[in-house]
């Protein structure tokens, strides 16, 4: 339980050094300082959740097997997770441009000519439908497992 507090206290300082950059009266340089802080409190936390499993790894060396057995988690499955983990990430990440990209417009026609929400909302929900396509391609990756 205490492994998962120092984590969440982590990214709760990183959230709380990013609070005041939401104000408009703030100056440059101390934004910058902000940002900063922020990206060393966040490789902080990369670099402790990188460190938490080692040793865990190190305490059990000593029979690999067994361990390997008893987890139930091989090479393969690890990568097969990390995979199903990148394919819903990149492709949300890939939906979150698209979609940034045609809402607007679609706004924009909208605005100026009401016919136009069927063919303008086509574009925004095929920038949707790259996401839920990782996401099917996730749940079939880990359904391999």
């Amino acid at each position: 339980m205490v492994m998962f507090l120092i984590p969440a206290a982590i990214v709760a300082l990183a959230a709380m050094v990013m609070m005041p950059m939401c104000k408009r009266s703030i100056d440059k340089k101390s934004a910058k300082r902000r940002v900063v802080i922020n990206l060393s409190v966040f490789f902080g936390a990369i670099a402790l959740f990188a460190a938490t499993p080692i040793g865990g790894m190190i305490a059990s060396a000593a029979e690999p097997a067994a361990a390997a057995a008893a987890t139930g988690l091989t090479v393969g499955s690890g990568l097969g997770l990390l995979a199903a983990a990148l394919v819903t990430g990149l492709s949300c990440v890939g939906a979150g441009i698209a979609v940034a990209a045609a809402a607007p417009a679609a706004i924009g026609a909208v605005s100026e000519d009401p016919k136009a929400f069927g063919k303008s909302m086509i574009f925004v929900v095929l920038g949707e439908g790259v996401a839920l396509y990782g996401l099917l391609i996730s749940i079939l990756i880990i359904n391999k497992l």
